[in-house]
Parts: structure tokens; C-alpha cells; sequence
């Protein structure tokens, strides 16, 4: 059996994973003010995984050239992050593909030196270009799919879906992926190899329920995955990858097995029209995920009623009346959810955070806040066109100064109870 050590015994908890016992049994969380743990090996316990998922905070690009690294690692030590979500993240653009990787190849090292314990998260998105034309295809990629190896480059035409389904929906020659078709699987179990060979430890899957329009018992999601944590269990750094997506059905479910470690969504943030610029949390709201995270067995050996979750300050671009109320929709006050958040007052955008960490908690406890850390944005903020957390410096002269607020939370959690913060008011 499987096992591990860590300071205060705090990972005895993991000791049921492999004996099928509920999550409830396992314990979720140390007593407040002990160590917290985040030792894993091949698996995880849920105990652990939401030590991770409640120090997760997005850093969109962080491999791949965004941002000053220096910097980054010196705010992220400081908060205390330890899952580094979207760290890795490239929507379309796979002629730079390559490049990206090696570029990633090298930051890894130094991003590890500062903190072993990290978790870096790379995406694989529902969107796939033409550019993916351009990439070649490796033979190891051809035999753990058992294809023939031929010398050719990726196939844009043979990824999407062949009844015209969601074809040119991000622009043209820019569609949504066909899980089912075994191109699409060559293209992901290659994207997920080369994320783990730069030394990320986690995937996110995008919008999967976009792209499983013909697999619909999930037979070939759970053939991708699983031969991607296959290659996970022999060559990345602990021996395992952590996979999520965004799910408005509350999860992937076949044959009671959870297809992914965990899951997450945007935050679905409601705008109060009568308070300019003033926005909530409501469970209910249009496809908000509180209360309905699915559950069943994991990856890991522990089943649970409700998988637990991330909840994070999502883009997507913006309505045609930016700034205005009734948009409609998922859009707040005319802004996607970070672009809405970049648009308001340092003070109003601290104590939101801090109401926006209670609230998720207090309203469903499996689900968890990622904190916004860095971001593109859909409309300038200030003629800011990337959101930072950072403190503003020489470095990162676009710097929000958010980190303090995000530093301050989590320097302040207990993991037993909330503050049930109010809604914040920009007034």
C-alpha cells in the first residue's frame, strides 16, 4: 500500500484511500493552526487536494512568457499559493506551440526551486486552429494511440466535428475539437504529454462538455485520460496529473467513476443593477455549479458524494454595451467576470475577494475560490489590457495591487468556519 509522511501526521488521513472509504471518513482538513500538508505520490487524498485547491490562484501564462517570472515567484511565495492554475495556457497559436514548450521547459526549474510543493496546471482547451496543421505529429504519440507512425503533421479537418457542428465558432479556422474522432485523441494525449515533460502536474480540459457531442457514455474521454495519467504515473514529478474542467452538468460520470480529480466553473457573478457596478453570488444563478459538484469514485480510490471544486473569476469576452447593466446572460454590468473585476475600485475589489471566499465557502463546502493572479482582460482597465495581482512596481508597472487583499485571506483562514462577510458596497 501506498503511503506517506508529513509534519504533525497531518497525511494519516490519506491512509483509506485505497480501502474505498467515503471522503467523509478521510477528513478534509488539518486542525487550525497546524502544518498543512501537500505531499502526494501516484495519488491523492481529498484531504490534500483541498489544500491545494484552497491555495489555488490563476496565473494564466506563466510558463509560456506572460508576465515578469522574478516578480511572479516573489508574490507568490509571499501569499502562500501552492496551485498554480492555467500556468500554461495557449488558445490557438499552435505553430508556437514548440516554442512555448521549450520557453516552459526552462521556466519550470526555477519556478520549482522556489517551492517544490507547486502545482503547475497547463490548458488544453475546446478550441482547436488550423495553425494545428503545422505541428508534427511524434511517433510515440501514433503507438500509444495504436496508429500506424507516419510522417505527417496534426490534422486540422479530421479534429472537428463533421456535421458542421460549432465549426468556425471562435473565428474562422478557429473550432470546437471532436473528442470522439481519433485525431482529436492524438492531438490531447500529445498536448498532455509534452505538458507533463515541462513539469506540469495538473490539466485542465476546457469546456469537455462542448466536445463530447459524440461520446456521450464518455468512452473516449476515459480512454485519453487514461493513457495520458498512465504516462503520468511513470514520468511526472509525483507521479500523477491532476485533471479537471469546467462542467455545467456538475461532472463527468461513467460507470460511477468520476473522470476527473476535480472540478471546476466560473464563479457566474450577478450583477445588482440598482447598485452601479455592484455584482453578487447567488446560488441558482444561470449555470452556477453550488450544490451540484457530482460525485462517485476517484481516480485516487475515495468516492464522495459532491467531487470538490474551483470557482474562479473567468473571461470570455465582452457583451456589446461594456460597462452597462442587462447585458443578459453571464455578463456583469456588460464585462466578463475578470474584466468586471478589474473595472472596480482597489478597496471594492478587496473586499469582494474577501466576500466572494466566504460566501462559496459557506454555501457549498466543497467548492473553492481561485484567486485571480494573472488574466487577460477583454476591455482595457485604466489601458491595462492584462490583469495582474501583483503589487504595482518598475517590474509590473501594471500591477493591481491585489495581493495584499488575497495574502491577507489566506493568512487568515482557519479552514473551520467563515466570516460571512456581507456583500461588499462601492459606495
Amino acid at each position: 500500500m501506498w503511503k506517506i509522511s508529513c509534519l504533525a501526521g497531518i497525511c494519516l488521513a490519506v491512509g483509506g484511500v485505497f480501502t474505498g472509504l467515503r471522503a467523509e471518513t478521510v477528513g478534509r482538513v488539518p486542525a487550525p493552526g497546524s502544518e498543512r500538508c501537500y505531499r502526494f505520490d501516484q495519488r491523492i487524498s481529498r484531504a490534500v487536494l483541498e489544500n491545494y485547491l484552497s491555495r489555488a490562484i490563476t496565473m494564466e501564462g506563466l510558463l509560456n512568457g506572460r508576465g515578469d517570472i522574478k516578480d511572479n515567484l516573489r508574490m507568490l511565495k509571499r501569499i502562500g499559493a501552492k496551485f498554480i492554475g492555467r500556468s500554461f495556457c495557449s488558445w490557438g497559436r499552435e505553430a508556437q506551440l514548440l516554442d512555448q514548450l521549450a520557453q516552459a521547459k526552462q521556466r519550470t526549474p526555477k519556478i520549482l526551486a522556489a517551492d517544490p510543493d507547486l502545482v503547475l496546471q497547463a490548458c488544453i482547451f475546446e478550441n482547436v486552429t488550423t495553425e494545428v496543421d503545422q505541428v508534427p505529429v511524434p511517433d510515440w504519440a501514433f503507438a500509444a494511440l495504436g496508429q500506424r507512425a507516419e510522417p505527417r503533421n496534426f490534422r486540422y479537418a479530421d479534429m472537428i466535428y463533421l456535421d458542421g457542428r460549432f465549426r468556425d465558432l471562435w473565428g474562422k479556422g478557429q473550432s470546437v475539437p471532436d473528442v470522439s474522432r481519433p485525431e482529436t485523441q492524438l492531438w490531447f494525449y500529445f498536448l498532455g504529454v509534452s505538458f507533463i515533460n515541462v513539469g506540469c502536474e495538473a490539466i485542465h480540459f476546457g469546456q469537455t462538455e462542448l466536445m463530447n457531442g459524440n461520446d456521450r457514455q464518455l468512452d473516449d474521454y476515459a480512454r485519453v485520460l487514461a493513457l495520458i495519467r498512465v504516462y503520468a504515473a511513470r514520468h511526472a514529478r509525483r507521479h500523477m496529473v491532476l485533471c479537471d474542467s469546467h462542467v455545467p452538468s456538475g461532472g463527468l460520470v461513467r460507470d460511477g467513476r468520476l473522470l476527473m480529480d476535480f472540478h471546476s466553473f466560473p464563479l457566474r457573478i450577478k450583477e445588482v443593477p440598482d447598485k452601479p457596478q455592484e455584482a453578487v453570488l447567488q446560488q441558482g444563478f444561470v449555470d452556477s455549479i453550488y450544490g451540484r459538484s457530482k460525485g462517485g469514485m476517484t481516480f485516487s480510490g475515495w468516492s464522495c458524494e459532491h467531487l470538490s471544486y474551483l470557482v474562479e473569476i473567468d473571461n470570455w469576452g465582452p457583451s456589446p454595451q461594456p460597462g452597462k447593466a442587462g447585458a443578459g446572460g453571464i455578463w456583469v454590468w456588460g464585462y466578463d467576470e475578470i474584466t468586471w473585476f478589474a473595472h472596480q475600485s482597489l478597496e471594492y475589489r478587496s473586499h469582494w475577494l474577501r466576500y466572494a471566499w466566504d460566501w462559496v465557502r459557506r454555501t457549498d463546502p466543497n467548492g473553492h475560490l481561485e484567486m485571480p493572479g494573472s488574466r487577460t482582460l477583454a476591455s482595457p482597465a485604466d489601458s491595462w489590457q492584462w490583469y495582474y495581482a501583483n503589487r504595482p512596481s518598475p517590474a509590473v508597472p501594471a500591477g493591481f495591487g491585489d495581493e495584499d487583499a488575497i495574502q491577507a485571506i489566506w493568512a487568515g483562514d482557519t479552514d473551520q468556519s467563515s466570516v460571512n462577510a456581507p456583500a461588499p458596497s462601492s459606495s
